[in-house]
């Protein structure tokens, strides 16, 4: 179950956004080779860019999230659930 959360902006945000970018540009490129044809080797490729940048930055997201979000409290149930999206 999702829970709301307060507003907040960690100094990390804008490299991920940044890095989420790129993966949307990656991702459009991919979308483009396999409308044009191209050979699937490149085009996987091109997959693996574009999982990897997203690897990068949910791995930042939540290495932020620990650093920064974790109360004492709360802290075992949020790294159960933050253990399972890696």
């Amino acid at each position: 179950m999702m829970r709301a959360m307060a507003k907040h902006r960690h100094t990390t945000h804008p490299a991920i956004v940044k890095r989420l970018r790129r993966a949307e540009g990656h991702l459009r490129h991919v979308i483009a080779m396999i409308e044009s044809e191209e050979p699937c080797l490149d085009i996987a490729r091109q997959l693996q860019a574009v999982e990897s940048a997203l690897t990068a930055a949910k791995r930042t997201l939540i290495h932020d999230h620990i650093d920064h979000c974790l109360s004492e409290g709360d802290a075992l149930d949020e790294l159960k659930a933050l253990a399972k999206l890696l």
